[in-house]
């Protein structure tokens, strides 16, 4: 009875926390953005408040932005606006890797750029490791880089911890129909089957079968 309560508990438990942490991280990010919205508006309201009024104005701003930098000629705008962030030795980091995050969600971006998907497979060896494509040539690397019909694979580690950037010739990878969200959230646990248990049967299960044969 005391393990029949046991497992209820930690089942019911893995149930709640993905659930309960994530109204929780969205309910986090929407005080944020109300609190940062009416702070920027308050000098222009006043006391007078209505529930949802910062978050819309934000919305609204970034919809603006948006509009903004569409338009043409804002490229060169942008870039000036840039130039701080993008000269500025710790800040340049910071900022270009945050720009390519944020690039790489664009809509106007090509599906030839997109990330892939693949298995990677070094010939002569039967181990096959999950990556994708993050690089499909490297005509524009710097000298060093061997040239050729060559891709970049980056291998994901378990638990989100880092990963590794491998470039291999294309021939090496076998792109597999799967998405990079299904392929990432796979990785961070480590690939382990959530229904592995119901196929194969249990070591006690077999030692009883072979008893009784």
């Amino acid at each position: 009875m005391t393990k029949l309560i046991y497992q209820y508990f930690f089942r019911g438990l893995i149930t709640a926390l993905p659930l309960g942490l994530t109204v929780y991280l969205l309910y986090m990010f929407l005080r944020w953005s109300e609190s940062v919205s009416m702070q920027a508006i308050r000098p222009f309201i006043g006391k007078f408040y209505v529930p949802g009024m910062g978050l819309l104005l934000g919305v609204t701003l970034i919809l603006l932005l948006g509009f903004v930098v569409s338009q043409r000629g804002a490229g060169k705008l942008l870039s000036l606006v840039e130039l701080p962030f993008t000269n500025l030795p710790v800040v340049k980091s910071i900022y270009s890797s945050l720009k390519n995050f944020a690039d790489y969600f664009s809509p106007q971006r090509s599906k030839s750029a997109q990330q892939m998907v693949v298995i990677l497979k070094m010939p002569g060896q039967d181990v096959e490791i999950v990556g994708l494509i993050t690089r499909q040539h490297v005509d524009d690397l710097p000298a060093g880089f061997l040239q050729g019909d060559r891709v970049a694979v980056y291998l994901p580690m378990g638990y989100m911890i880092g990963g590794y950037t491998v470039f291999v010739p294309r021939d090496w990878t076998q792109p597999i129909d799967m998405s990079v969200e299904d392929a990432m959230r796979a990785s961070m646990f480590a690939w382990m089957s959530a229904a592995g248990s119901d196929d194969s049967p249990s070591p006690t299960k077999s030692r009883s079968d072979s008893a009784t044969s």
